[in-house]
């Protein structure tokens, strides 16, 4: 594992522009990140919502307003009930009577709602504006801000519009870590435990062994594990921007947990639904691949003391299987499951069936 907490990494996918990734304590240096990619003198349209608005607004717009000759924002309600095309079609009109040009910029100050939105707005309006992303949310700064994956969701199927669309840059103000409340800011650890499961075992021992440090939200080991879980998916989506192969490691513990997170919303966040179904996929890991069963409760051990759930309630085995089906990560309508085969060590098996789906499913039930 690299415990480096150098403050900047580049991520360069496919051939595509690469972009930066930068971490400060504050929105202060990132008026001089604006001017390295030529962004003085051209119109910013911050895009935020009605929960980090009142938190962060002010200071970004101070810190952005002396690079762009005009600052405007575009603020839609909280929740991912509205990331839809309904808010993408607001958003589209303020740009329109605002006068922007493609080489204007979209800065999105939000968690992943905020991020896949303005993502997508960006690589539809005008056939692609520049956007910087500004996350705020743990769960953001390590998975949705990171490799151009863009959308809303239709009707009741998640991100199921969208593109892939890379941001100028990312920079991530740690300090805003601080004003979230413990549970949206536990939901990341989902995501970063993920990380260390498929792809580094030393990672995910050294996060057991900083559980206070970052539970405490310590910024020195926030900074290495931000930056480690961002090197993580970096190495991945790097090699497979489009997610036509390796890329869809990253999807371990989505494929029920996204099922979990649709039949049970609003009352799981994100996280935590990615966390359930990590446990269900650990499990069909020690029936299906090599992972061993004492690793396997090991896993459970690890999620619940980062107080993230490991099962839920008041749904059946049957809806989860079913409503997993109509996932985009469904491949020529047969399941594509991610697996360990050893903790940091994920594979793709395409051999899981209908009826393990539902075995794996009832072990999360109670």
């Amino acid at each position: 594992m690299n415990k480096a907490s150098a403050n900047r990494l580049s991520v360069a996918c496919g051939g595509l522009s690469a972009y930066d990734i930068v971490w400060q304590r504050g929105f202060g240096a990132i008026s001089d990140e604006l001017l390295k990619l030529g962004f003085g003198e051209r119109k910013a349209c911050i895009v935020t919502d009605s929960n980090v608005a009142p938190l962060h607004l002010d200071s970004l717009v101070q810190a952005i307003r002396p690079v762009f000759k005009e600052v405007t924002v575009y603020q839609f309600p909280a929740g991912e009930v509205h990331k839809n095309l309904d808010t993408v079609r607001g958003l589209y009109t303020h740009l329109i009577e605002s006068s922007f040009e493609r080489k204007d910029c979209l800065v999105a100050l939000g968690g992943g709602v905020v991020g896949d939105l303005t993502g997508y707005a960006a690589a539809t309006f005008l056939r692609g504006i520049r956007f910087i992303q500004a996350p705020t949310s743990l769960l953001a700064m390590v998975d949705s801000s990171i490799g151009g994956k863009t959308g809303v969701d239709f009707d009741r199927y998640k991100n199921m519009v969208g593109a892939f669309y890379q941001p100028s840059l990312v920079y991530m103000n740690l300090s805003v870590l601080l004003t979230l409340n413990d549970r949206e800011y536990l939901s990341g650890m989902g995501e970063i435990i993920k990380h260390g499961l498929i792809r580094d075992a030393e990672y995910y021992h050294w996060l057991s062994l900083h559980r206070q440090a970052i539970l405490n939200r310590d910024y020195e080991t926030l900074l290495i594990m931000i930056r480690e879980s961002c090197e993580i998916k970096r190495s991945v989506v790097e090699r497979d921007p489009k997610e036509e192969g390796e890329r869809a490691l990253l999807n371990f513990g989505h494929t029920l947990g996204h099922a979990v997170e649709k039949l049970k919303f609003p009352a799981l966040l994100h996280g935590e639904c990615v966390a359930i179904g990590m446990a269900a996929a650990a499990w069909l890991s020690v029936r299906k691949s090599s992972l061993s069963n004492e690793d396997y409760e090991g896993i459970i051990q690890m999620l619940q003391s980062f107080y993230l759930p490991v099962s839920v309630s008041q749904i059946s085995a049957e809806a989860v299987v079913e409503t997993a089906g109509h996932d985009k990560k469904m491949d020529a309508g047969q399941w594509k499951f991610i697996l360990l085969k050893q903790i940091g060590c994920a594979v793709i098996d395409r051999t899981v069936t209908k009826e393990d789906a539902k075995e794996a499913a009832l072990k999360i039930l109670v």
